[in-house]
């Protein structure tokens, strides 16, 4: 037996998301089940380089397929400048559970843009209108990218506002969706304003306030995923049906932690898990909702359930490169 190696090209190519968001649906649903085990991310702070290293192992049973795996990811602040390398780099490594051996090393970076993505996509089709055709999006980094793509996977998207503070940015991602869609800069009381809202900045201080965001507006909530991090007003979060992927992530280092910490919100606001609504155990949007939030940290069961969809279409397609590991050969 040989590894498969993916670079971060043949895991975009292998990436379909109408395979992609039915994967991670079904993460959740086996983690709520009990069909999942994941420990918790475990940080590795290096001050003295401005970073840190956080691991991610997971393992999940979906019923038709299990799948096992660990992400290794890094966020080194200064990397940029000093080295001209990525602020985040991830490497996942997807084992058959079976017996251990690593079908696949690949590359976690753009394996967690697509995973991330197709959890908002999750979420926005569980929670948003029905009939929602107007997606806003603050942040025009690499993650807006993949939550249009998504999003519009489980809506008929039409409109899309996205708000920047680097006009450059902002150009590159209306250059890049042109085409498919009516897509304009705007502030973000106007992103705020459309159907769906999707905020990916990595903000320490509020930026969308309650004034920013429409009577029944769903915001995925998909920047936090860190203590300290929040981009959502604290009054938003306490209005609203407040959704979480996980309950002890989402309270340390999600949307929530900084006003949780605080003693502003406490379980009462929270609704529920997003799995417990894909189970059925709790309701999805109602006639009656106003405001939703999906509060996302993004966890290990997506990258395996990710790194499954990657690798078995890799296989089909015969992408990426073997090499023999383990020295089996």
């Amino acid at each position: 037996m040989e590894t498969l190696l993916l670079n971060s090209e043949d895991v975009h190519h292998n990436t379909s998301m109408s395979e992609l968001i039915p994967a991670i649906e079904e993460a959740f649903a086996a983690y709520e089940r009990g069909d999942a085990k994941m420990p918790a991310k475990s940080y590795i702070d290096l001050p003295q380089y401005n970073g840190d290293f956080r691991s991610m192992p997971a393992y999940l049973d979906a019923g038709d397929w299990d799948a096992a795996g660990i992400k290794w990811v890094n966020v080194h602040t200064d990397n940029e400048e000093q080295f001209d390398l990525p602020t985040v780099m991830g490497t996942m490594i997807y084992s058959e559970p079976e017996n251990a051996f690593p079908l696949s090393i690949m590359d976690g970076t753009e394996l967690t843009m697509q995973r991330t993505g197709a959890a908002a996509a999750v979420a926005t089709h569980r929670l948003a209108h029905p009939d929602a055709s107007s997606l806003g999006i603050v942040g025009a980094g690499v993650q807006a990218y993949t939550q249009l793509e998504a999003i519009s996977e489980v809506r008929d998207i039409e409109e899309v506002v996205v708000s920047d503070l680097d006009d450059a940015r902002v150009a590159a991602f209306i250059d890049a969706f042109e085409d498919r869609f009516d897509v304009r800069e705007g502030s973000i009381s106007e992103a705020g304003h459309c159907d769906v809202l999707s905020t990916v900045t990595p903000v320490r201080d509020p930026i969308v306030g309650p004034d920013d965001v429409g009577e029944h507006t769903h915001i995925n909530g998909m920047g936090a995923d860190a203590e300290g991090k929040h981009e959502i007003a604290d009054e938003i979060l306490q209005n609203a049906k407040l959704v979480i992927d996980d309950y002890a992530q989402c309270t340390h280092s999600g949307e929530i932690n900084v006003p949780w910490s605080q003693g502003i919100l406490d379980d009462d606001d929270i609704y529920g898990e997003i799995g417990e609504i894909i189970v059925g155990d709790k309701a999805g949007r109602t006639t009656e909702d106003g405001v939703t939030v999906f509060d996302s940290t993004g966890l290990a069961i997506q990258d395996v359930a990710a790194a499954h969809v990657v690798y078995e279409h890799a296989e089909a397609e015969g992408n990426g490169t073997s090499f023999d590991l383990l020295g089996l050969a």
